[in-house]
């Protein structure tokens, strides 16, 4: 088996790009965030509940906005982020915010290494998984951070989504995880014109390996839903056949584009 290429540096540098481009766009909307806009969506909402007072692990925090509102909603909140531009702009924005969200710049596989210590909650949402190469090693450390009857909260987009061009006209790519996927960044989801030409290496990942990941971990798995839209308008060809929802135009409600998943460490 080959071995993995130097995935980090290479995926860091185009985060700290998008980055700049992210905190200045409609899509994230920063002054409207700052005067009380929500921006979780209400699939995660359902399955994160009352968090009053729990602590909680946001892996792959971008630049905090998501780990700012589980802070506004009564959670102590620690952000993880590989992009050290995202970590200094989420500092920036929660001090803005008047939130106390700790913000940790480190590769996701070293947590449990900066942070000695377990929470109630780890949270994660949104495009993250296909960063990274093991999932064995990702259900490793969502299991190593949470506390003895502690829950992960996780929404993602679904696999099926990657498996298509960006046109969704033809199947492109491998539904399952045949290795590392090399391609160019030609502007960013939130403006596609943005003068970012960068690499970046990403990896697909079935539903299968994603719940057995958890599953040899010793998780178990409470929740798990599938959804025929995005709550993001993220993709080509997307319409919005209801407020915040999403879906390709000529597949319609065919196919599924995220899915949600809790599950519990044993006591």
């Amino acid at each position: 088996m080959k071995p993995e290429p130097d995935y980090l540096s290479t995926n860091k540098s185009l985060w700290n790009q998008r980055t700049q481009v992210h905190v200045k766009s409609d899509f994230y909307d920063i002054p409207g965030f700052l005067n009380g806009k929500k921006v979780l969506n209400e699939p995660e909402l359902q399955l994160l509940g009352d968090i009053t007072g729990k602590k909680i692990m946001h892996l792959q925090c971008h630049f905090g906005q998501d780990s700012i509102e589980l802070a506004r909603m009564g959670g102590s909140v620690t952000g993880i982020d590989l992009s050290d531009e995202a970590i200094r702009e989420a500092r920036a924005l929660n001090e803005k915010a008047g939130t106390s969200v700790q913000f940790i710049c480190c590769d996701l596989y070293d947590t449990p290494v900066e942070l000695h210590e377990t929470f109630d909650m780890v949270f994660s949402s949104y495009g993250t998984i296909a960063w990274l190469p093991d999932l064995d090693k990702w259900a490793s450390v969502i299991a190593k951070c949470l506390k003895p009857g502690g829950e992960f909260v996780f929404a993602e987009f679904h696999p099926v989504v990657w498996m298509f061009d960006d046109d969704f006209n033809k199947v492109g790519y491998n539904y399952f995880n045949t290795g590392p996927i090399l391609e160019n960044s030609e502007g960013t989801y939130t403006d596609r014109n943005a003068e970012i030409h960068s690499p970046y290496y990403c990896w697909n990942h079935s539903l299968s390996e994603t719940l057995q990941s958890l599953i040899d971990n010793g998780l178990n798995i409470m929740h798990f839903r599938e959804y025929d839209y995005s709550p993001y308008n993220v993709f080509r060809h997307s319409y919005e056949p209801e407020p915040g929802k999403f879906r390709i135009v000529h597949m319609e409600n065919k196919i599924p584009m995220m899915f949600t998943l809790n599950a519990i460490k044993p006591e």
